[in-house]
């Protein structure tokens, strides 16, 4: 848009793109909004689990160290370290939450929350941290080396991934090379609902931290001495949520047992596709440890048997362990509400989708609208002055979505008339005009339309009017032409143009062109 020497006329239009697109990028799409505040309800939902979970494995060490003070009495006070931390930095977190949904009337309305002003102001002072921001920095730092230093040792390694703050100096790598740091990659410019998303996925964080230790303190060692048939299976990993396209680096391992317990032998599945020793999984001290990908967003299932040696027989333990991935937002969808247009007479290309859920199994209907591929769809509008496209489909929990859109209907700008692909008042010598070709050419047009001409009339001053078939001069124009003197002004007017692709729709009357000659 800015090379060459550019009309008045054209700069303008250039600053109406600009200002187009400023527009786009304020507007998040609410399906979006919708998608994250479905996470968070339901980490939320999980966290609230987990949490009664842990209770139990705490009282379950407890009794332990009171029954056998020499052995457990020290893992008790340490597991009950862990818990203060991490109801500490949980409490923190919710705090956060608290503040940031202040001034929100229904927690549900997620449609609403498309401002990053709280938290922005909460964490960042201009291009520095803010009081708010460096306490939250010291805050997850302080809880991450803290519990790590006293964690089991299969444990420590999983804390510091999960709280893990970028490089060295604090910085993760953007997708176009640079780098950023790590507190306003996150959460610097989020909508409301993507950052309390993700302030609850780093409470799921610490939940499960706790979670690990304490299994892992009790490993081997319940209240409870039960056989081995009896065993389930588990997954662990070292966060508690994976994007599409992310290795699952999750481990099926064996609850209430300690890493001594090795399958000899697998046979599993994975959504019902057979898994290959070495490829998609290895077995290892205590479990096993899957190489897969995460796959498409959605629900998976790992099923199948695990097999041990007891005794010199070989016991069977049944696997059926579930995941869940979810979509990487690596753009935002935009929409501009009041400019959703469609134009009649033309395939308006369009992109349906709806976050979480796979495209085979989004539904989307409408008057004029067909599914060409995918998420990509065409519309052709009829009649009326707008059109509604409905879409739905269903996310992994069960949850129906339906979301309805309303576009305008707009008829094809007027054409303007072109000789030689020049409109308006033009310049140019009587051979050059005789051998022309009368066309027709929409100006600013964001659809590229080819325009055929059936005919017009050609008026030369002082001559009678001229009806011309097809797009050049025939023998009775040129005669007239030949009248014209230098400076005349011959007119072309009453041109009758189409789309060659589709003769049946009508376009507006042409602009008719004005000739001068020259010589």
């Amino acid at each position: 848009m800015a090379g060459g020497k550019q009309s008045p006329r054209q700069k303008m239009v250039n600053l109406m793109y600009l200002v187009f697109i400023c527009m786009l990028a304020l507007n998040m799409s609410k399906e979006v909004l919708a998608a994250f505040g479905i996470m968070n309800e339901r980490m939320e939902a999980s966290n609230a689990k987990t949490i009664e979970s842990n209770e139990t494995f705490l009282a379950s060490l407890g009794t332990k160290a009171s029954e056998d003070a020499a052995k457990y009495d020290k893992l008790y006070k340490d597991a009950q370290k862990i818990k203060e931390m991490s109801k500490d930095y949980y409490d923190y977190i919710e705090s956060l939450k608290s503040g940031m949904m202040e001034g929100v009337e229904d927690p549900k309305d997620y449609a609403v929350m498309d401002k990053s002003d709280w938290l922005d102001q909460k964490l960042f002072q201009g291009d520095a941290l803010g009081e708010g921001g460096k306490e939250f920095m010291k805050r997850l730092n302080d809880y991450r080396t803290n519990v790590a230093a006293i964690a089991p040792a299969s444990v420590k390694e999983a804390v510091k991934t999960r709280f893990e703050t970028g490089d060295a100096n604090g910085k993760v790598e953007k997708r176009d090379g640079t780098k950023q740091d790590w507190i306003n990659y996150h959460y610097e410019g989020f909508p409301l609902v993507a950052s309390l998303a993700k302030l609850t996925a780093l409470q799921a964080d610490v939940k499960a931290t706790e979670e690990d230790a304490l299994k892992s303190m009790l490993a081997g060692e319940l209240t409870e001495q039960v056989s081995l048939k009896n065993f389930a299976t588990s997954l662990m990993a070292s966060k508690s949520a994976y994007y599409t396209g992310e290795k699952y680096d999750g481990k099926i391992i064996i609850s209430k047992t300690d890493n001594s317990s090795t399958p000899v032998r697998a046979e599993l599945t994975l959504d019902g596709r057979k898994l290959s020793e070495g490829k998609d999984y290895k077995i290892e001290a205590g479990g096993i440890k899957m190489l897969i990908g995460s796959g498409n967003a959605g629900d998976h299932e790992v099923a199948g048997k695990l097999f041990f040696k007891q005794d010199g027989d070989e016991i069977e333990v049944p696997v059926k362990n579930s995941f869940a991935t979810i979509s990487k937002p690596n753009a935002a969808l935009i929409a501009a509400d009041k400019m959703n247009v469609v134009y009649r007479g033309v395939a308006n290309p369009m992109s349906i989708s709806i976050p979480g859920i796979p495209n085979n199994k989004v539904r989307a209907s409408a008057p004029g609208l067909k599914q060409s591929n995918g998420s990509k769809y065409i519309m052709n509008p009829g009649t009326g002055r707008t059109v509604t496209i409905t879409a739905s489909g269903t996310l992994p929990d069960g949850q129906s979505i339906s979301s309805k859109s309303e576009f305008r209907i707009k008829d094809i700008p007027r054409p303007s008339g072109s000789v030689r692909g020049e409109a308006g008042s033009i310049k140019m010598p009587r051979k050059n005009l005789e051998v022309a070709t009368i066309g027709a050419m929409l100006e600013d047009f964001d659809f590229d339309l080819n325009l055929a001409v059936s005919g017009f009339k050609l008026k030369v001053p002082g001559q009678p009017t001229v009806a011309v078939n097809g797009g050049k001069l025939d023998a009775r124009a040129k005669s007239a032409l030949k009248r014209a003197k230098r400076g005349d002004a011959v007119q072309i007017f009453d041109i009758n143009a189409y789309i060659t692709n589709n003769k049946s729709y009508k376009l507006k009357k042409v602009s008719p062109v004005v000739v001068e000659i020259t010589n």
